[in-house]
């Protein structure tokens, strides 16, 4: 496949779509993501990633400068995985995208390569996995002013993994994450959910972590 064949196929994609230079210089940029962004393809096109997004991660910290950790791992054929990064669209306004990424060497010019980035709004996601997190916190907080626990009635004690699932669906962490990074499948974590509900008499997993935490479990 030509690059001129590549722009053309992710010009049919649904997902936001552009293709950039190992520099972080964008090359390409589809139709879709005139929409989710809100600029034209002349408006970017030659521009970098920073400039035209000013991409941060998680942290607020900016993630689409000179040297970033997709540039890095194209350069060294390594795996490149799916990261959630905020965005600024023309409007100004910010927004939550998930990318995945695709690395093409062009086959006619030597040592031509384009990181393709394939992005879709998760802002919704966003927005709930933060109003999780203040509820969390809010939690938090009832149970350390509240007197004490007494007259908690016992309940089964939690194995060492449903901690750490709990643990992570503190940490806002959604089913899949948590999954890949204790390396199980999906139907075993929801087999420990259902363990964990059983063992402390709660009916899903947002009434689990806060009882766990009002009995000094997490």
């Amino acid at each position: 496949m030509l690059e001129q064949e590549l722009f053309a196929f992710l010009e049919r994609t649904s997902d936001a779509a552009f293709a950039v230079t190992e520099q972080g210089e964008i090359r390409s940029w589809n139709r879709s993501a005139e929409r989710l962004f809100g600029y034209r393809a002349s408006e970017v096109v030659n521009r970098t990633c920073h400039e035209a997004l000013d991409g941060r991660g998680a942290l607020g910290t900016e993630v689409c400068t000179g040297g970033c950790s997709v540039q890095a791992c194209a350069a060294k054929d390594l795996p490149i995985p799916d990261f959630d990064l905020e965005v600024k669209t023309s409007s100004g306004n910010r927004l939550w995208v998930k990318i995945s990424t695709i690395v093409f060497d062009e086959p006619t010019r030597r040592n031509r390569r384009l990181i393709v980035h394939l992005a879709r709004d998760i802002s919704h996601r966003k927005a709930n996995e933060q109003l999780l997190v203040r509820m969390l916190a809010l939690s938090k907080e009832l149970v350390a002013a509240s007197v004490q626990a007494d007259g908690i009635s016992p309940v089964s004690p939690l194995s060492t993994q449903e901690q750490r699932i709990l643990r992570l669906f503190a940490k806002a962490k959604n089913s899949a994450e948590i999954a890949r990074e204790l390396s199980i499948t999906l139907p075993t974590l929801r087999n420990h959910l259902h363990s964990i509900n059983e063992k402390l008499r709660t009916h899903n997993r947002l009434e689990a972590m806060m009882h766990a935490m009002q009995r000094g479990l997490i």
